[in-house]
């Protein structure tokens, strides 16, 4: 029994350095630009299309994709807030939510149209098995995956912190009026949020798409986590979206392995619900 448990609270601690990934490429967008990006998990279905297709038509395997899946998915956000998402921003806060949210509806038909809502995997990657800890066994593509997804997040922060950069991004995050005063180009350091975050969920995808099913609609479920995960956090908190994906992840599995199951995800949203109602701000707000 210990050592079932054990197995479960290591798998959601896999489970949970995804999920904190996909929500700060989310949070950084809502706390640069101040809206919730709605397609967000549908360029996370992107970076899983972009790896399934380059290891089917040209044996890439996934590792070896996320660059690619990366770079494509930074262009492809630059590119959607260069001629979409800028021009509403300036404009209500309904009209910015359509936008994202039109943006998404597009995507995930055109998923359908071009690739069918079949279910893909990739079957044979080159990171495969498990790793046998005593009675603990960790799949090895989740456990590569969950610590590149650590080692995106640092690299994150680091480059946030430390470029002059990533210290004009948080200026404009913390005060845009401010900002603008102290001759940082805000336009552009929207843009460039909104590519990096892009980026980051695709570098997501090519991770999941190691052990993960693969089809237009998958990333409905991790993006409405991610939603609750950025809430949880803090908004615009990439430390706070990081503990709180950890967290999630955690509560998740455990809560499938004490319950049923099938409740695994409204014991999640249950905590969600207590602690926003305790404390509103999120964890680190």
């Amino acid at each position: 029994m210990t050592g079932q448990l054990l197995a479960q609270l290591m798998n959601g601690l896999l489970i949970g350095c995804m999920y904190s990934l996909i929500a700060i490429g989310l949070t950084m967008i809502w706390g640069v630009m101040n809206i919730i990006n709605f397609a967000h998990a549908d360029f996370l279905m992107i970076g899983m299309f972009i790896s399934f297709w380059l290891y089917t038509l040209y044996g890439v395997d996934p590792i070896f994709s996320i660059p690619v899946c990366g770079a494509v998915l930074f262009l492809l956000g630059w590119l959607i807030y260069r001629y979409l998402v800028s021009k509403v921003m300036t404009g209500p806060g309904l009209a910015q939510l359509v936008v994202t949210f039109g943006i998404s509806i597009f995507i995930a038909n055109a998923a359908v149209f071009l690739w069918s809502p079949d279910f893909r995997m990739i079957e044979k990657p080159l990171l495969a098995g498990t790793w046998n800890f005593g009675t603990v066994q960790l799949s090895i593509p989740k456990a590569i995956a969950s610590l590149g997804s650590v080692a995106v997040s640092v690299a994150l922060f680091l480059f946030l912190r430390k470029t002059k950069t990533g210290k004009a991004i948080l200026a404009v995050e913390m005060n845009r009026s401010s900002a603008l005063l102290m001759g940082i180009n805000t336009e552009r350091v929207n843009a460039l949020s909104f590519a990096i975050g892009s980026s980051l969920v695709g570098i997501a995808g090519a991770f999941l798409s190691m052990y993960y099913y693969i089809y237009p609609q998958v990333g409905g479920t991790f993006g409405l986590i991610s939603f609750c995960i950025v809430a949880l956090g803090g908004f615009g908190s990439i430390e706070g979206a990081f503990l709180a994906g950890i967290l999630i992840g955690v509560v998740q599995t455990l809560g499938g392995y004490f319950f049923d199951p099938a409740y695994k995800y409204a014991i999640v949203f249950a905590m969600y619900l207590v602690t926003v109602w305790i404390r509103p701000q999120g964890l680190m707000g």
